[in-house]
């Protein structure tokens, strides 16, 4: 693609990519929107339990324990709660390092915890992934790092050191040695698995709420310059009757005053402005620049070229159509949607890109269904993301070239096309062509009633 064309692309991804970074600059001390109630009530369960498991083990069973030392190990987290309950309020988001310090208390309290009640020996030590799994979904990967080592340490202290597991008589149950480095390492093993899991799962949520953020702004985009185009119109019609009377009256009055009057002088002006102001509110409704057209209806074809229209940058390359419609029938008459033009525009640009020589718009519909098929005679769409194509931050910058090292964009192009034409009632699919020169293919399938004027 020449220079121009590329910067003119750059330029419409621009906005996008601000609105993302304007939300990641935002949002950056509070990634995964985590609560203090949130942290406090999860803690205040885990107390609860901690508390009730010691008094049964200790008077249900008569297993022997470091009472005292346990209890106040249970009332070091309780106390934190408590300050955390008074201190903050509620609904506060909590910053990255204060929830990191709030989850290595947890791991190194219930550590100390399984110390004094038989370490790795001690069932309740799976409960060591909790921490490290909430820190995964809600924190950025140093943070959640960090207590994933600290837990990792905790486990391994556990292994080597602690009191004997409660059993009676005390000291008769010893698990062989082995079997508690086993223990540890299956810790571990399920740790560092349920941390990446929760991790990835919480990154594709993100990345797809930042998307579906920039969406709706460039829809809410779309919809405010077709708003635009009707404003004008309607401005046009409503102060056309007004400049109507002034030019009457700046006629008459010119009729009635006496020839070289300073008065004639102004009814003179009067009418020119008048004039003036009629000519700029009919230039600015046949205003070629503006992409919105006032019509809420119209033909399903000027739609198609009016998607075109909004892409010049063509070079020496065609945009073809192929507009085939029942026999017998009209001209099918559609509703003219911000959407359609958008997610329809941003396909063609696409094709238009990586064309060689021409692009061609099919559109077919029959009683039931609406289709329009954009293919290109380019390289067609890269096998590495040819499945994964409508998904956030997958560019399309790769297309039909292996050794390509760099990404147009933020690969949000596609998901936002798809998601507003979902959102208009279509379906749509990607695949590359037969052949060489096979290109790629893009089709967008509609119901006739989500798309279709009504008569």
């Amino acid at each position: 693609m020449a220079t121009g064309a590329y910067a003119e692309r750059m330029d419409k991804l621009s906005k996008d990519q601000e609105i993302i970074a304007a939300a990641i600059a935002i949002n950056a001390p509070f990634v995964g929107r985590l609560r203090s109630r949130t942290l406090v009530g999860s803690r205040w369960f885990a107390l609860i339990g901690q508390f009730i498991t010691v008094l049964v083990v200790h008077f249900g069973f008569d297993f022997e324990l470091p009472l005292l030392a346990c209890l106040l190990t249970i009332a070091a987290n309780i106390t934190l709660n408590i300050i955390i309950t008074v201190g903050l309020p509620p609904q506060r988001l909590v910053r990255q390092w204060e929830a990191a310090a709030q989850l290595t208390f947890d791991v190194l309290q219930l550590a100390l915890l399984l110390y004094l009640t038989g370490g790795i020996a001690n069932p309740f030590c799976l409960l060591l992934i909790a921490p490290a799994t909430i820190a995964a979904s809600t924190l950025q990967p140093r943070w959640t790092l960090s207590i994933i080592g600290v837990t990792i340490l905790s486990v391994g202290v556990l292994a080597l050191y602690s009191y004997p597991l409660p059993w009676l008589p005390a000291g008769s149950f010893m698990l062989p040695a082995l079997y508690q480095f086993a223990m540890a390492f299956a810790i571990v093993i399920g740790l560092l698995f349920t941390a990446s899991y929760a991790w990835r799962v919480s990154l594709e949520e993100s990345q797809l709420a930042d998307a579906l953020i920039a969406t709706q702004e460039v829809l809410a985009r779309e919809q405010k310059l077709a708003a635009l185009g009707g404003l004008a119109a309607a401005a046009a019609h409503e102060l056309g009757t007004p400049l109507a009377t002034i030019q009457v009256t700046a006629k008459e009055m010119l009729r009635s005053l006496p020839p070289n009057s300073l008065d004639m002088e102004d009814a003179e002006l009067i009418l020119s402005q008048a004039q003036r102001c009629r000519e700029i509110l009919r230039n600015l409704t046949n205003q070629k620049e503006i992409p919105e057209s006032v019509t809420d209806t119209l033909p399903f074809g000027q739609l198609l070229e009016e998607v075109a229209e909004r892409h010049p940058e063509l070079g020496n390359k065609a945009v073809l159509f192929d507009i085939q419609g029942p026999e017998g029938k009209g001209e099918l008459m559609v509703i003219r949607k911000p959407a359609i033009l958008y997610g329809l525009g941003n396909f063609l640009e696409n094709a238009i890109h990586y064309a060689k020589q021409a692009v061609t718009v099919s559109a077919k519909w029959d009683e039931r269904s609406v289709r329009v098929t954009i293919t290109d005679d380019g390289p067609g769409f890269d096998e590495a993301i040819l499945d994964r194509l409508g998904e956030p931050y997958i560019s399309t910058s790769l297309q039909g070239s292996a050794s390509a090292t760099t990404r147009e964009g933020m690969g949000l192009g596609f998901f936002i096309a798809k998601t507003l034409l979902e959102r208009s009632g279509g379906q749509v699919s990607f695949w590359n062509g037969a052949g060489p020169g096979r290109g790629a293919v893009v089709q967008t399938v509609w119901p006739i009633s989500a798309i279709a004027a009504k008569p």
